[in-house]
């Protein structure tokens, strides 16, 4: 169970759901990386209404696998990329394997359209073995979607190891971090509201 923050912003009832695409680039489903997105989602919830969907990379098969280019990928994973790329906020949540991302984590943006993100509000979010992989959000997470002109929230999310009871996140401090994050989360978005949004 999660708490909110008094400062976490309570969007009007007439307001439409905010569209959040959660990009797991861990290859569990029952991990860490989830749990911890899981929180996140549960936080944001609290206080806005959203549709929340979520892209496991590992499990979008071979036609994801051995794609080059955007050209090469199937219809269903080309359905999977413009969810990615029509969200109104995008969470981007990898486990730390060996000082970086895992591979098919990146091959994912690889395939985004080079100006999708633009201006598209990111959220990042790593988990690792212990405090020593923090850094994987500002000198790897950060700088990809720099590329891509995303707007990376200003406050990143890591949790260790430690931080956990199973897949559940139990240090308050982690939390605390949620919370921080999605503090300004409402004046950020409302510029980009419906920019992406057909018709």
């Amino acid at each position: 169970m999660t708490t909110l923050a008094a400062n976490v912003p309570i969007a009007a009832p007439s307001a439409p759901p905010l569209r959040v695409v959660v990009v797991n680039g861990s290859p569990s489903e029952q991990s860490k990386t989830m749990g911890l997105t899981d929180l996140i989602i549960d936080t944001l919830s609290a206080g806005m209404p959203i549709e929340a969907r979520r892209v496991d990379v590992y499990r979008l098969g071979p036609g994801f696998t051995n794609a080059l280019e955007r050209d090469d990928v199937p219809p269903e994973i080309e359905d999977t990329i413009q969810t990615v790329e029509s969200a109104d906020l995008l969470i981007a949540a990898a486990p730390v394997f060996r000082a970086s991302v895992p591979g098919m984590f990146k091959h994912l943006f690889d395939l985004v359209d080079q100006y999708a993100l633009a201006d598209k509000p990111v959220l990042l979010a790593a988990t690792g073995g212990g405090d020593h992989h923090a850094l994987v959000l500002e000198y790897v997470m950060r700088p990809l979607f720099g590329f891509f002109q995303a707007l990376t929230l200003p406050v990143a999310i890591y949790a260790s190891a430690g931080d956990f009871d199973g897949t559940t996140v139990l240090n308050p401090r982690v939390h605390g971090r949620v919370e921080l994050a999605l503090t300004d989360i409402g004046s950020i978005l409302a510029p980009n509201r419906g920019s992406n949004r057909p018709g």
